[in-house]
């Protein structure tokens, strides 16, 4: 819905007022106004549709965690609103923001937020409900805010009690009220996933170059999922394969005792055998043992293998030309790079769940500087879960010797996989390496095994050609 502008200061006042004393998760009171007022100051001086300052004010105490004994058990009265209109809301409206598990999530990230950043926070959660649920909002001076913020909290609520007394409420905000109970009824989820994804890493209150790269970075990557099987992919025939050194610690006895034989060590004996045992020597414990006859438990002597797996993902500085929007796809190459190794990860994590996986992103300098700074940046908060896991790494190297170190550093414990993104074909082909190319040097890329030879894949638009790279990244290694 398109934004209605105030520019009457009035109406404007009125409209602020009136949205105060609807607030419905905690009673109007000096301290929630206050709260109230900060909020959607922040909403109205960012240039974006302010709702019902009742509104942003439920949205602000749910998700800072309002206490169960703040809550409002009863509906406060308030004069001249229809009372279905108020129970409407509460079911549909502040009952989607109790149980909506997006919401719940935002509200877990939105605490770990301090001042102002929580502040900030508090009006994207706001503005990206409005958005996604089609909501109304006002465009109005933020002068309007600012006056009522230096006025007596206890007075601005009476003041708003008169007005609604004497002029009943505003027809505006009862058709703002049934926009939102509509779209409490209509939409599934209060967020979006890529809306948690910013809160939680932090996106959301950064600049907008940042926000941007990293919401197309994860719509892209959901895009390139949707087209991959949900199970592992079959192998890839004549695909290339390494050996890898196990180490003992690897290997481990699975369970504990499956049964009992009358054979083992004194440490597997039963308990109850200790029975045969008399003061005269020798005795009957002394018997069984030379015939055999004592019980021992009897470990299950299996052993379980864990494989070290280690995939890594090597992009060269000249991928700066990547930073380029073709007409064919939807968002620049460098993003659609990203969006490959975000995707890779994922897939990866899910079907190798039972391996010891490792991942690490290597970032080639030029001259000591990092041309793809920005990116390193990215992917660092996009692959934090694994980075605070102490599974994954964003590192920068000098040079393409330092890649080939690091690689084979890393086969002494794991089997190594590695791709690599360049705008040209190179020649990288290691014995103990499972080397893959990512070749970008337009729309369609193109892959190659590290010996310089490349080939297109099929589809009929560019980023079906992404699609099928990424299935066949996975065809090689997993």
């Amino acid at each position: 819905m398109d934004p209605i502008e105030l520019r009457d200061l009035d109406a404007a006042r009125r409209y602020i007022l009136d949205g105060l004393l609807l607030q419905r998760a905690i009673k109007p009171t000096a301290n929630t106004v206050k709260r109230a007022l900060e909020w959607a100051m922040e909403i109205a001086s960012s240039g974006h549709p302010l709702p019902p300052t009742g509104f942003v004010a439920d949205v602000g105490n749910v998700a800072l965690g309002v206490d169960a004994e703040q809550r409002v058990r009863e509906a406060h009265p308030v004069p001249g609103w229809p009372p279905a209109l108020g129970r409407s809301y509460e079911d549909h409206v502040l009952g989607k923001l109790y149980a909506d598990w997006t919401f719940e999530r935002a509200g877990d990230a939105l605490r770990k937020y301090k001042d102002k950043d929580r502040v900030r926070g508090l009006a994207y959660i706001v503005n990206q409900i409005r958005e996604r649920a089609g909501i109304s909002g006002v465009l109005l001076p933020p002068a309007v805010i600012r006056a009522l913020q230096t006025t007596n909290p206890d007075e601005v609520i009476q003041t708003g009690y008169d007005g609604l007394v004497r002029d009943g409420p505003s027809p505006l905000l009862v058709q703002m009220y049934e926009s939102l109970v509509s779209a409490g009824r209509r939409i599934a989820e209060v967020l979006a996933p890529e809306d948690v994804i910013a809160l939680e890493q932090g996106t959301a209150i950064a600049d907008m170059g940042q926000y941007v790269a990293h919401r197309q970075i994860l719509q892209t990557t959901a895009r390139l999922e949707s087209k991959l099987p949900g199970r592992p992919v079959k192998p890839l025939s004549g695909r290339k394969e390494v050996p890898t050194r196990v180490l003992d610690e690897d290997q481990y006895p699975v369970g504990g005792y499956t049964s009992i034989s009358s054979r083992g060590s004194i440490e597997s004996l039963l308990h109850s055998q200790l029975a045969y045992m008399e003061d005269e020597t020798p005795d009957l414990f002394d018997m069984k043992f030379v015939r055999d006859e004592l019980f021992y438990y009897s470990r299950d002597e299996n052993q379980f293998l864990r494989r070290r797996r280690a995939f890594v993902f090597v992009l060269f500085p000249d991928l700066l030309a990547a930073r380029f929007k073709d007409a064919e796809l939807p968002c620049q190459r460098i993003v659609l790079i990203q969006s490959t190794i975000l995707a890779l990860v994922r897939k990866l994590t899910d079907w190798l769940s039972t391996d010891a996986i490792r991942f690490e992103v290597l970032f080639v300098q030029d001259g000591g500087k990092n041309p793809l700074a920005e990116e390193a940046a990215l992917l660092k908060l996009l692959l934090r879960e694994p980075i605070e896991r102490g599974d994954g790494e964003v590192l920068d190297v000098p040079d393409h010797d330092a890649v080939l170190t690091h690689l084979n550093r890393l086969t002494r414990m794991a089997q190594v996989h590695c791709l690599v993104s360049a705008t040209e074909p190179f020649d990288m082909d290691l014995d103990n390496v499972v080397v893959t190319e990512l070749i970008v040097s337009g729309p369609r890329p193109e892959i190659g095994g590290g010996d310089g030879t490349v080939a297109s894949l099929d589809g009929e638009e560019p980023f079906d050609v992404w699609q099928e790279s990424v299935l066949r990244v996975l065809q090689l290694w997993v």
